[in-house]
Parts: C-alpha cells; sequence; structure tokens
C-alpha cells in the first residue's frame, strides 16, 4: 500500500497511472482515453473564451461607439449568464442519456455562436447588443462544462480524484494560456485585416480568433462522437452501473454507496466556489480598461499586452497545478484551498492606488493641464484621426486617485496567478468529494452555474464600481469578499470532507 501511495504522489502532471495493475485491460484503456476527451474538451472551452477576452473592449468600441465601460460588464457577464442557464439543464440531460448528446449539441451551439460573433459589425444599428447576443449564446455552448466535471468525478476512484481534476485544471489552463497567445499572434493582422469577399466577412484581429475557436470546436465534436465512451466507478475504482449506460460486465454496487450528502457542505463548496470565480471574474474584465487608464496603451497595445501577460500567468498556472496536486496529498485538499485565498488576498490588496502620482488625462497634453472640459474634449476626438489615450474625463476619480505603477500591476498578476488555480482546482475536487458515487450531473450544473453566476454578477460590478468610483473602491470591496470566503472555509472546515470519509468506508 505504501508503494502504491509513494508512486501515485510521484506522478507528473498529466499521468493518469498507467502503470497500475490493470493498465492492460481493455476497460480501463477506454476510461482513460474517454478521460483524456473530456480534458481536451475543457481545454477548447478555455480556448473558447479567452481567445478573445482581450480583443472585447476594441472590438466592442469600434463596432458601436455608443458603448461603454459600463456595457462593456454587461457583454462579458453575457458569457457567463448563457452559461449559467445551461449548466443545469446539461448535466440533467447527462444523467439520463448518453453524455455525447448534451456534449455535441452545446459545441455546436458554441460554434454557431462564435461565426455569430464574427458578423457582428454587419447591422447597421444596435451593433453592442448583437455582441451581446453571440457572447451568450457562446457561455450556453459552455454549459458543457458540468457535464465534462460530472464525467470526470464518476469516472474516477477517490485516489485517483485529486489528479484527475488537477490534470483538467492543467488543460484549462493551457487553453487559458493559447487563448490570448493566439489573441496576441492575430493582432499583428491589424484592425481592417482582409475583406473575404463571397462571405462578406472582415478578417481582422477581432473576428479571426473567433471563428479559430469555431474550428476548434468542430475538432471537438469528432473526438466526442469517436473516442467517448460512458464509464463509472466507485471510490474504490470499482465499475459499477451508470444510469446513462448498462453494460453487462458492470455489476450493480450502489447498495454500498448507500448515505445522505452533506447538503451544509454542498451549499458551503458551491458559496465558496461562487466567490473564488466572481473574484476572477473581476480580474480578467478589469484587467484591459485598468491598463489602458493607468498606463496610456492604446487598444493595439492593450490587447498585445494584457494577452502576454495573461499567458505567462497560464503557464504559471500549469506550475501551480503541480504543486498543488503534491501539496494536497501530503496536507490535504483543504489548506490547499485556505492558502490560495490568502495569496489572492494579498495580490488585491497590492492593487489599491497610492502614492501621489496620477493618471494621465485623455488629450491633457493638448489642453496644457487646464480645468477638463467635456464639451472640447468630444469636439477634438471628432477631428482628430488620433486614438485618444490615458484615463478618460468623465471618469471623475481619475483627477484625484493616484495611478496603479507598472510594477503593482504585474506583481498583483503574479500573486493571483498562483491563488486562483489552486483555489479553482482544489474547490470543484473537493465538491465532488463530497458528493461521494452519486450521479453528479445536476451537482455539477449548480456548481457550474453558481461559478456563472459570479462571472454574469462579477463583470458587471466591477464596470459599474470602477467607472463610478475608481481602483480603489472596486478593490477594496474584493478584499473585503476575499477575506469573507476565507473566514466562511475556516468556520465550516470540519464538514468539507469526502463522503465515504464522512461514512466510514474511507480512512482520511
Amino acid at each position: 500500500m505504501s508503494q502504491l501511495l509513494d508512486s501515485e504522489e510521484n506522478t507528473p502532471l498529466l499521468k493518469d497511472d498507467a502503470s497500475s495493475d490493470d493498465s492492460q485491460d481493455e476497460d480501463y484503456k477506454s476510461r482513460w482515453s474517454s478521460i483524456r476527451v473530456m480534458y481536451f474538451t475543457m481545454f477548447l472551452s478555455s480556448v473558447g473564451f479567452t481567445i478573445v477576452i482581450t480583443s472585447l473592449w476594441p472590438y466592442l468600441q469600434k463596432i458601436d461607439d455608443s458603448a461603454n465601460a459600463s456595457f462593456l460588464g454587461w457583454v462579458v457577464a453575457a458569457y457567463s449568464l448563457g452559461q449559467m442557464v445551461a449548466s443545469p439543464l446539461f448535466g440533467l440531460w447527462s444523467n439520463h442519456r448518453p453524455r455525447r448528446e448534451p456534449l455535441v449539441c452545446s459545441i455546436f451551439i458554441n460554434v454557431s455562436a462564435n461565426v455569430y460573433y464574427s458578423y457582428v459589425y454587419l447591422p447597421t444599428t444596435e451593433n453592442k447588443f448583437h455582441m451581446l447576443m453571440a457572447r451568450a449564446f457562446v457561455g450556453f455552448g459552455a454549459g458543457n462544462v458540468a457535464v465534462v466535471r460530472s464525467y470526470v468525478a464518476g469516472a474516477t476512484s477517490l485516489k485517483e480524484r485529486t489528479n484527475a481534476m488537477a490534470n483538467m485544471s492543467a488543460c484549462q489552463a493551457l487553453g487559458f494560456i493559447l487563448g490570448p497567445a493566439l489573441q496576441a499572434l492575430l493582432s499583428f493582422i491589424g484592425e481592417h485585416g482582409v475583406t473575404v469577399r463571397f462571405l462578406d466577412l472582415q478578417l481582422n484581429m477581432y473576428t479571426a480568433p473567433a471563428l479559430l475557436a469555431a474550428v476548434f470546436g468542430i475538432i471537438n465534436i469528432l473526438l466526442v462522437l469517436l473516442v467517448l465512451r460512458e464509464h463509472r466507478v466507485d471510490d474504490h475504482g470499482r465499475h459499477i452501473q451508470a444510469i446513462n449506460y448498462m453494460s453487462e460486465d458492470r455489476v450493480d454496487i450502489s447498495q454500498e454507496t448507500e448515505g445522505d450528502i452533506d447538503q451544509i457542505a454542498v451549499l458551503t463548496s458551491n458559496i465558496l466556489f461562487f466567490l473564488i470565480m466572481f473574484i476572477f471574474a473581476v480580474f480578467e474584465t478589469i484587467a484591459t480598461p485598468l491598463s489602458m487608464d493607468m498606463f496610456a496603451w492604446t487598444r493595439k497595445d492593450a490587447v498585445l499586452y494584457n494577452g502576454i501577460i495573461i499567458s505567462c500567468i497560464g503557464f504559471e498556472s500549469i506550475l501551480v497545478f503541480l504543486v498543488v496536486k503534491m501539496a494536497s496529498q501530503r496536507v490535504g485538499d483543504r489548506p490547499v484551498l485556505l492558502g490560495g485565498l490568502a495569496i489572492i488576498f494579498i495580490g488585491f490588496f497590492i492593487l489599491l492606488p497610492w502614492g501621489n502620482h496620477y493618471p494621465t488625462i485623455q488629450w491633457e497634453n493638448i489642453k496644457n493641464n487646464s480645468v477638463i472640459n467635456q464639451t472640447f474634449d468630444a469636439t477634438l476626438a471628432s477631428n482628430s484621426s488620433l486614438e485618444p489615450t490615458g484615463c478618460p474625463p468623465e471618469q471623475t476619480w481619475c483627477q484625484y486617485t493616484p495611478a496603479i505603477n507598472l510594477a503593482q500591476y504585474i506583481t498583483s498578476d503574479l500573486l493571483i496567478g498562483v491563488g486562483y488555480p489552486a483555489c479553482n482546482v482544489m474547490s470543484y475536487t473537493l465538491y465532488s468529494k463530497i458528493l461521494g458515487p452519486t450521479p453528479q450531473g445536476v451537482y455539477m450544473g449548480w456548481l457550474t452555474a453558481s461559478g456563472s453566476g459570479a462571472r454574469t454578477l462579477g463583470p458587471v460590478f466591477v464596470s459599474q464600481i470602477y467607472t463610478n468610483f475608481g481602483p480603489r473602491w472596486a478593490f477594496s470591496l474584493i478584499c473585503g469578499m476575499v477575506l469573507g470566503a476565507i473566514i466562511l472555509l475556516v468556520s465550516l472546515y470540519h464538514r468539507l470532507i469526502a463522503f465515504s470519509v464522512r461514512h466510514g468506508n474511507i480512512m482520511e
């Protein structure tokens, strides 16, 4: 037994115990091939979201002059709102039917929505609402994350679970890296790009990433159809009958896994996951407008530089997942989650404005530091071919709130890039263990919905608070939320344990 535990601790990040005794078994091979398809699905879901996230704001400004930073919050939130609605539905579907069905349906919706996003510039009016709808449908298709998580949770033993969840998060992080990196690479196409006349398509730095995400989605559909098979095991790794799959070589041992689920622990896990996703949604939403306001970056610079920064955070996250796998085996899941929240708190605390240096106001050099006149600003901007840079004068806090310097920004990014992935993987790993061997499609749907609700409210919250009150208020409130999450975790620490441990089937 000690040798098995030692080998488990030394398992590489993406190696799935292929050296175990049943590695030659066809069922085992099929199970892990299917799990790897789920890894790839999570990877492509992450790419589909992040590949356009840094260009949303400049694209929105380009297609509709009436859009402001507050509306950007709604556009970012639309993705998560769609995902929040779809997740429980796809989760319920996957509990009663083969998972291929909800997966193929959701990915097809995602592909169609990305194509729609590439054409939102065509209507002559209300372009911003077309972008809003496109992102909502992309999010609806991303509701399959609930299916992915429930599949991996149900197809792994308790010993395999943390590794599998960390591997899935690593694939998600790879998508998190590749998405912004591809966006940064495609930014060299430029804002005008080329016109494909027979498709009536403008292929530029804004539309090309969405079309690439659509191509990835088609590849994903083929893999789901050709490779994915239904598998379900109990906490000991024994195959059991799945509700959505029947096979003569599986034995129904569900009576051995009966027991009540700790609903307080389930609710607590959902609240913690909501707070973690809310905090990160704030971070990813505010990055582009914050950098444009504080560092006077142009739209193109903001897309390129933030794409590079987010890609670096993604690489950092992969290292974090490797450390998390080892740390959770030695100290447990809950201490890692608590440590991740503490690091996030420090990251946002560092981001608070301080000092006596203030942001550059748009057109300040032309007006020679005179009192800001918004009418003059509008006239000047309309008659100039130059893109205004700096903090917009309508954000009155720019005149009295100290600027955030680049060192603060990058340090905060690095710390959040450590804390968030640790919290993310530990929160839904703990959740899957709390639920035990029962079908998790609906429960995972609610977890994904809580995260999507956070990603819906987070961008709206931060865009309103940031636009009206500035970064000091926005990040102070986030620090308060992180502190609240830490207090909640400490208060109910003793209840966040695995189903089998709680019922005495497995020693913790």
